[in-house]
């Protein structure tokens, strides 16, 4: 069988659905085309220029609304195309101002859509269809919606109107069209040919690790093998129960732009099977720190936020912690260390972590700072949380990131209060400040309180209150979580150390003509110190990026560091360090080798 980029070359149907159907048709076993396929027509038009959004939708407005009171549905289909042309929009106009409109007979704005769906011979008249049936459509509109996703220009807009009638085929179609790897197919093509044990050995087969599996896709799986079914019938299958909880964790997880975990409507449900049948579990280390990770979001992270009935959630955390601390599972924690550095580390993760969801904070003070690294199976994320009256601020009010870094909100001193105010970056985007946006909160000290206010890059829709703080308590808190590193592992302490140091003797490398030196730990490698600083001789001129990296010797964090210290202070680091950015054409000239790869 050919390709599905050679496929689209078939003659053309009668309308965009019948060239869908028959694509469809001529994959083999009927599975679900890898990207899906390309739309037949010419490029979409582009909106009309010199024009702002609100006005092309005001012009989609005006050549839409008549139709919807047109009683022929065949002549309204007709006009459809011809007026959206001359009015100059594109398929974004069309779907926002649909959502928008007031349908004065939803009966006949139904009719309209199924007609354009499945007539309509063009990109306007079939999106215009998809975009009445996302408000409007019925169990009746699935078959049609799900083999027009296959068709590019349409997949995003059929998987939401798909996700209002029957979310496991907006998710199968979800996973056909956008994930690019191997290790889903299996359960995809088996999923797609109702091949009830096909699909449980494709489950059992996808690989849990980030690279792999996001949030996104963890909800997208979950929702296409329904979960919460295969979950809800005690006893589950042990193996199934496993990677069910796996699939929940990986929700909680803000990589990839934000936590799905509030947008899997059986959140609730699987949550409530998992912990109930955790018990059956083999304890172990995977285990044992999926539970913690699950514990960890129930405490204070995303989950918190789910639609729980009253103790519920309180009740589930009672429930991991009883558990969690019975011998056999306490055992876990007290293993032999494992050769493999990884698992090393989240051995040593589960070990310091192990009682922190179990630890309620004092309720009479309405702030709460936590900072809470995430179980190292989902690398690099170390956050800070704030919980105002229990309630997770970041996740509630942005989204799009979690909270900035200790390092960045505390050990900074950003969130300590003056007359002056200061403004504060507390969540970034995944993608960046600049593609999706970032928190801020202006932070400033007024008499006997403390007030967070001035709020700027709130989600869409969210007005989060000017928050007013005992000013003496808010200070122990600052304080508290200033100092508290029982979060942190050697490594990371000894960054934190050797930071501290360079911000109070700039001088240590400022002899050498370096600036703007930290210290962190690498991303691949949580156990290894790394050391950045800056070589820009000339203000506007060629820069270099120099890192020193510091394996773990086993050296206890205080004494690393001032060994450390004292060397950038006796000794150029620019002999001992090596380049990791800025100009190649620069470190040639002063003669520094240019890393490879």
């Amino acid at each position: 069988m050919s390709a599905p980029e050679e496929r689209t070359a078939l003659p053309r149907p009668a309308s965009l659905y019948a060239y869908a159907l028959r694509l469809q048709h001529a994959e083999p076993d009927g599975r679900l085309p890898k990207g899906g396929y390309s739309l037949p027509d010419a490029p979409e038009r582009r909106a009309r220029p010199g024009r702002d959004w609100r006005e092309s939708e005001e012009a989609a407005r005006k050549a839409l609304e008549p139709l919807l009171t047109e009683a022929d549905t065949a002549r309204a289909a007709e006009e459809v195309d011809r007026r959206l042309c001359e009015a100059g929009v594109n398929s974004r106009h069309i779907f926002s101002v649909v959502d928008k409109m007031t349908l004065p007979d939803e009966e006949q704005a139904r009719a309209l859509g199924r007609r354009l769906t499945r007539s309509g011979t063009t990109a306007y008249a079939v999106g215009t269809g998809i975009a009445l049936l996302t408000r409007l459509g019925e169990p009746e509109d699935v078959p049609c919606l799900r083999t027009l996703g296959l068709l590019r220009g349409f997949t995003r807009h059929a998987i939401r109107a798909l996700d209002a009638i029957d979310v496991p085929t907006a998710a199968l179609l979800w996973l056909g069209c956008y994930t690019r790897g191997s290790e889903l197919r299996p359960l995809i093509d088996a999923l797609t040919a109702r091949d009830d044990e096909g699909a449980r050995a494709g489950l059992l087969r996808v690989p849990m690790d980030p690279r792999t599996v996001d949030s996104a896709i963890a909800r997208r799986i979950a929702e296409s093998v329904l979960l919460s079914g295969l979950l809800r019938d005690e006893p589950a299958d042990e193996a199934i129960l496993a990677q069910g909880a796996r699939l929940l964790a990986r929700m909680t997880s803000p990589r990839h732009y934000e936590a799905e975990i509030r947008s899997y409507r059986d959140a609730v449900t699987v949550y409530a099977a998992v912990i109930a049948q955790a018990s059956r579990l083999t304890p172990s280390l995977d285990h044992y720190a999926t539970l913690l990770a699950l514990a960890l979001d129930l405490h204070s992270g995303p989950s918190v936020l789910l639609d729980w009935r009253p103790g519920q959630r309180e009740a589930l955390l009672d429930a991991l912690d009883s558990l969690l601390t019975t011998p056999d599972w306490a055992a876990v924690l007290d293993a032999r260390e494992p050769a493999d550095p990884a698992e090393r580390h989240r051995l040593r993760w589960a070990r310091r972590t192990a009682r922190q969801p179990f630890t309620a904070g004092p309720d009479a003070f309405p702030l709460r700072i936590e900072v809470v690294v995430r179980d190292p199976a989902d690398p690099d994320i170390v956050e800070t949380r704030f919980l105002v009256d229990g309630r997770p601020l970041v996740p509630e009010a942005f989204g799009r990131g979690p909270g900035h870094s200790p390092e960045h909100l505390l050990h900074s001193g950003s969130l300590r209060a003056t007359a002056d105010g200061q403004e504060v970056q507390l969540a970034e985007a995944y993608c960046t400040e600049g593609c999706c946006g970032a928190l801020f909160v202006t932070v400033r000290r007024d008499g006997h309180e403390v007030v967070w206010g001035g709020w700027r890059g709130t989600s869409k829709g969210v007005v989060l209150p000017e928050y007013r703080f005992d000013a003496a308590a808010y200070d122990a808190e600052i304080t508290r979580a200033e100092t508290d590193h029982s979060w942190a592992w050697p490594a990371r302490t000894t960054a934190r150390l050797i930071t501290k140091g360079l911000r109070e003797s700039p001088d240590a490398v400022g002899r050498w003509r370096l600036s703007r030196g930290r210290a962190g730990t690498d991303s691949s490698d949580p156990d290894t110190v790394v050391v950045w600083f800056f070589f820009q001789p000339e203000e506007d001129g060629p820069w270099l990026q120099f890192s020193w990296q510091l394996p773990d010797d086993g050296t206890p964090p205080e004494a690393r560091a001032t060994a450390v210290l004292r060397r950038l202070a006796e000794e150029d680091p620019k002999g001992y360090a090596k380049i990791s950015g800025g100009s190649r054409e620069y470190a040639a000239q002063l003669g520094f080798p240019w890393p490879e790869g």
